[in-house]
């Protein structure tokens, strides 16, 4: 059985791009397609409120279900709209670089 192809977005220009890129790698191959799209400029319509519900989401984390895990990803994606969050997701990314690199290595066959 063949594992159909997931298409990478175009050509990455900044660290950034690239560090996301490589966290985006490390997700299952459907999410990988559902992340990418989201991440598109075109997808910003559903991206906001994507992000908005997810960080909702994360504050009610004591629910079934919800969970603390909702608040980061929700803030990594209001990021790409939103000046302010965008320094703070570069720095996280910064800190991950220097003390998780494992997180951004290449996953394995």
């Amino acid at each position: 059985m063949m594992s159909k192809q997931v298409p990478m977005l175009p050509v990455q220009t900044t660290v950034t791009e690239w560090r996301v890129e490589r966290l985006i790698n490390r997700l299952p191959p459907r999410a990988q397609a559902s992340v990418r799209w989201l991440l598109l400029p075109s997808s910003r319509w559903v991206r906001i409120p994507a992000g908005v519900l997810l960080i909702c989401g994360g504050l009610l984390s004591i629910l079934p279900i919800l969970g603390l895990w909702m608040l980061p990803v929700g803030l990594m994606i209001l990021a790409d709209d939103v000046p302010a969050l965008r320094k703070i997701r570069d720095r996280l990314l910064d800190w991950v670089e220097r003390r998780r690199p494992h997180w951004l290595e290449e996953r394995r066959s």
